[in-house]
């Protein structure tokens, strides 16, 4: 069967789910978008994909209305515009809103891995929020890829429970990997400071990350249970300094919901017994996330106000990303034991603009309360926030801010709490 064959099934009226990340099925996808002509009120929902996102063309907005529950660049500029819609939600929460029935899905547009002896598929690199819609859904339409690993798991899935299959054969979306700057090789040198053996760490994809873990090779018996993960865990399990010896859950293995990377990632990925993906709904629950020792998240901002609060998903009104799974995992690493909850950032943008701010920007969403964030750090240093009042958060704060800023942002400390800080 085509994929154009196949994605006949949608009729007007449906929900429409897309798999997620690299996992995004872009013949389906493709196919979807060529029917705009014949569709309407068809509803669109993901988290972050990739490759083109067809659907959010100005041509095709009679056709799609297209909620998203995470922003990429591929339809940034359509949320913005007003072509399509965000959707603020913890990470965890999305799978109960699908499996609660408030958010109907009809149809899932998936990928898979072939199917072994007993006709089993998987759901490869992206559990994450695709389970739950996948269970609701009335209707399976999945592409069949060669490249897509089998990853132990929740994201098991039997070709009788799919409605119709395309077989497919492209390499899965790859994330370039760039080596870290040396500011973020500073950023990365500070977490890692903050590092004790046997934690269990969460962080996510990108420069930081990467500085971080190449910061970790003389730790000793690191763990993950993370959201999602890159490249950079490959070296450290196989030198042996990620063993999850400690945790407490699922000691041993490498616990995520999802993947994204190079081909050299999802290869290690394939039927590796120390990987598991599971369901975000269980990944990301503090509750679960606590029962690990030492919980170390490592996580993003765009700016940080002098309070400690934290914009990560906005740009002004700009959207710019989504809510994802920050919040989850600092709560969760603040009730773990030795946990430490981490923003890390570097002290300026690539145009000089501070990211520690007097105040967040008009219109800027707080995705991060000043009273979840345990540590901020930047190539200056590590500002300690918890337990310290306003002005010793902002003194802290000031102190690891780019120094061409610190005079402005002194003399706006003092405006705002009428005291030197």
């Amino acid at each position: 069967m085509t994929a154009q064959e196949a994605i006949q099934l949608v009729q007007p009226g449906h929900s429409v789910f897309i798999h997620s990340a690299a996992a995004t099925p872009k013949e389906l996808v493709k196919a979807l978008a060529q029917r705009s002509g014949e569709l309407s009120n068809v509803r669109i929902s993901s988290i972050h994909t990739e490759w083109e996102a067809p659907y959010v063309e100005p041509g095709n907005v009679h056709a799609f209305e297209v909620n998203a529950f995470f922003v990429g660049s591929n339809i940034r500029k359509a949320v913005n515009d007003g072509r399509a819609n965000y959707i603020p939600m913890f990470l965890s929460e999305i799978p109960k809103l699908f499996r609660g029935g408030n958010y109907p899905i009809d149809v899932a547009l998936i990928s898979v891995s072939i199917p072994d002896e007993h006709g089993y598929c998987s759901l490869g690199v992206s559990c994450d929020v695709s389970k739950a819609a996948i269970d609701m859904a009335r209707i399976i339409i999945a592409e069949v890829n060669p490249n897509m690993p089998r990853v132990i798991g929740d994201g098991i899935i039997h070709l009788s429970k799919l409605t119709a299959t395309v077989e497919v054969d492209y390499p899965l979306y790859q994330q370039k990997i760039l080596d870290p700057t040396d500011r973020e090789m500073q950023i990365g040198q500070h977490v890692a400071s903050l590092i004790d053996d046997g934690a269990t760490l969460q962080m996510g994809i990108g420069g930081i990350p990467n500085a971080v873990l190449k910061s970790l090779t003389h730790h000793k018996d690191l763990g993950i249970h993370t959201e999602m993960f890159s490249d950079g865990i490959i070296d450290l399990v196989e030198s042996g300094v990620i063993t999850g010896k400690h945790k407490v859950i699922h000691p041993g293995i490498v616990v995520s919901s999802f993947a994204i990377g190079s081909e050299r990632l999802y290869k290690f990925m394939n039927n590796n017994p120390v990987i598991r993906m599971l369901d975000v709904e269980y990944v990301n629950n503090p509750a679960t996330i606590r029962k690990n020792p030492k919980v170390t998240a490592i996580n993003s901002a765009i700016e940080v106000d002098l309070c400690g609060q934290v914009c990560a998903d906005s740009i002004g009104t700009m959207q710019y990303s989504g809510v994802g799974g920050q919040v989850d995992f600092m709560r969760g690493a603040a009730l773990s034991s030795h946990g430490k909850p981490i923003i890390a950032i570097p002290s300026i943008t690539n145009k000089g603009i501070s990211r520690i701010v007097s105040s967040l920007k008009p219109g800027a969403s707080v995705v991060t309360s000043r009273a979840h964030v345990h540590y901020v750090i930047t190539e200056y240093g590590i500002a300690h926030l918890h337990g310290k009042n306003l002005k010793q958060r902002a003194r802290a704060l000031i102190d690891i801010a780019h120094p061409e800023h610190r005079e402005q942002l002194f003399e706006d400390a003092y405006n705002i709490f009428k005291a030197h800080v």
